[in-house]
């Protein structure tokens, strides 16, 4: 744990616009600096930093955040790792509080698994490199034109077919091997220690600051099973580790996008024909966890599995992650029988680049796929194809991009948007759900509402007269929670810079990216009539919130007029027509 003070005191040793220079060129423009933004491409500086606040944000791809997030999003690393980077640069002594036994006892151990690992690596490693037992692993790859440079830096590997190779190794280190037992590498029966990988090309499971956590062993025939992979143990998780993130994790910040794949060798593909924001998953199924990590560093990914039907249905699940996630995802297909390893060699890299172009959306993939395997021929197979759209359906976010679907859906199985709608049961929502969902949802850019959230960071009477209207009235969805937190935040203090670390606790991207952008972008609001702003706004928000009498009518167009639900939206339609004539 990092005291509070020495945070701190680091953010008020090192300007942000110093931290940020070592990555990025800046030059000065009016208040803030201007370059490049270092987490997607781009010609046209659109990243913005400013030094009065101590944020940056960029209009590009939407990043913001204080100088601990840009070196957490730089460098990969957690906030405590990038306080302590910055505490270095700064001079700072961190003092951390003295662990207790428990986490003294708990960090040793975790020392010792590392220590085990980079012993195991380097053994599997120095038989592939050197060793006698390596020649048909050496030989294996040459065939597959896996040359020396790409072999050290996956620091590929090789276990031989005796029967306690690395458990000598090991103890010849003095390792305890009830220690490595843990890590699953090598394991005890009856006879004794024995290694889990024999014969057996290895790939090292690294974390994304590279360290060893786990290993993946694959046949150099045909037999089965063609890989086995270390077990869950106190280091490895497989269902929150990306294979190759650490190698990936440049590449991704410049093209703020990845691309997933199923197998170790399908990585090693890409990465050796130079696609570098490339990750798989650990011989698992894609994980929510896995789509949660993919989101905290890209914008959209790429999936490419194989072409059979396992990898149609594993693009369909992972799919429905992203779908949750809110994160646009896209199909990569490859001709039938391909993947990427055959694919790039027999075609150049462009080849490769031209399907990445022509990938469809996710959730067009998913529903083309559906009508090809069951063709909307009779009723029957059309509600069987409905039920099978309905739940994933739900989970599209965009209204515009929901309305898009539906009518392409309802075109391609030849029924009206009615029929749809009523199987959809009105999207399964109550009227007190249907609000909530509303009030949970706001536009990408609400101009009204951001420049009162200005407002109230750079106006305190201003910070009042919304506490005196009530921010649940002049605000809405991420907007509302926002104002909630900078109201609360400046009673506590005056420092402005205090709105910058706020960024820090908020687990919102949205939301991030809302307050960073307002904050480097709020100079305009300098010597205004604040009162005059303020009315304004507050007037075209209410407006806003009121909802639209046409979407409501469209709701009672598909339901029953006797239902409880047609009733109540009938009286809520009354009642914005009577609010609306009011303003």
């Amino acid at each position: 744990m990092i005291p509070e003070e020495k945070v701190r005191e680091v953010a008020e040793r090192l300007s942000i616009v110093e931290v940020v220079s070592e990555y990025v060129q800046l030059r000065r423009s009016g208040g803030n600096f201007l370059g490049l933004c270092p987490f997607h491409g781009e010609k046209t500086p659109s990243f913005n930093v400013n030094p009065a606040r101590e944020i940056f944000h960029c209009f590009g791809c939407g990043a913001g955040g204080n100088a601990f997030s840009f070196v957490m999003k730089m460098e990969g690393v957690s906030f405590p790792e990038a306080v302590k980077l910055l505490a270095r640069k700064a001079g700072v002594e961190i003092e951390e509080r003295q662990l207790t036994q428990a986490e003294k006892k708990d960090q040793d151990e975790r020392q010792q698994f590392q220590n085990i690992n980079e012993l195991a690596a380097g053994y599997y490693r120095s038989i592939l490199k050197n060793g006698q037992d390596g020649a048909p692993a050496r030989q294996y790859l040459l065939q597959r034109t896996v040359g020396d440079e790409i072999s050290e830096a996956y620091r590929l590997g090789f276990a031989s077919d005796r029967r306690d190779g690395l458990v000598r190794h090991l103890a010849n280190n003095s390792v305890d091997l009830d220690a490595a037992l843990k890590l699953g590498i090598i394991r005890k029966g009856d006879s004794g220690w024995y290694d889990l990988f024999r014969n057996r090309l290895i790939f090292p499971i690294r974390d994304s600051k590279g360290l060893v956590i786990a290993f993946a062993g694959r046949v150099l025939d045909a037999s089965l099973p063609k890989y086995i992979n270390s077990p869950e143990s106190p280091v490895y998780h497989k269902s929150s580790v990306l294979f190759g993130l650490d190698m990936a994790l440049p590449t991704i910040r410049a093209k703020n996008s990845i691309i997933i794949v199923e197998g170790y060798f399908d990585h090693l593909a890409l990465f050796r024909a130079g696609i570098r924001n490339v990750v798989a998953t650990c011989g698992t199924a894609l994980t929510a966890t896995h789509a949660g990590q993919i989101k905290r560093h890209a914008e959209q990914v790429h999936m490419l599995f194989d072409s059979d039907n396992a990898g149609k249905k594993a693009s369909i699940r992972s799919m429905e992650l992203f779908l949750e996630q809110h994160m646009p995802a896209y199909v990569i297909s490859l001709p039938p029988g391909d993947d990427p390893d055959s694919f790039l060699s027999k075609n150049p890299v462009e080849a490769f680049y031209e399907r990445q172009n022509k990938a469809r959306p996710a959730f067009d993939f998913f529903v083309k796929s559906l009508l090809a395997e069951t063709p909307p021929e009779n009723v029957d197979s059309k509600v069987r194809i409905i039920d099978e759209i309905v739940p994933r359906f739900r989970k599209i976010s965009d209204p515009v991009e929901r309305d898009l679907y539906e009518k392409e859906i309802c075109r391609l199985l030849g029924i009206t948007t009615h029929a749809f709608r009523k199987r959809m049961g009105g999207m399964g929502l109550t009227v007190k759900e249907s609000r909530a969902d509303s009030n949970k949802k706001t536009e990408r850019w609400d101009n009204s509402q951001e420049t009162l959230l200005a407002l109230v960071i750079n106006y305190p009477e201003a910070r009042e007269e919304a506490l005196k209207t009530g921010v649940d009235i002049l605000f809405t969805g991420d907007y509302l929670e926002l104002a909630i937190l900078v109201t609360d935040t400046m009673a506590q203090t005056d420092d402005s810079q205090a709105l910058s670390h706020l960024t820090d606790r908020i687990e919102n991207p949205e939301q991030r990216k809302i307050l960073s952008r307002i904050m480097v972008s709020d100079a305009f609001l300098a010597d205004i009539d604040w009162r005059n702003v303020f009315e304004q706004c507050s007037r075209s928000s209410e407006k806003k919130a009121l909802g639209s009498i046409k979407d409501i009518a469209a709701r009672l167009a598909v339901l029953d007029e006797n239902s409880e639900e047609y009733s109540l939206l009938l009286k809520q339609a009354d009642t914005l027509r009577k609010r609306k004539s009011e303003l």
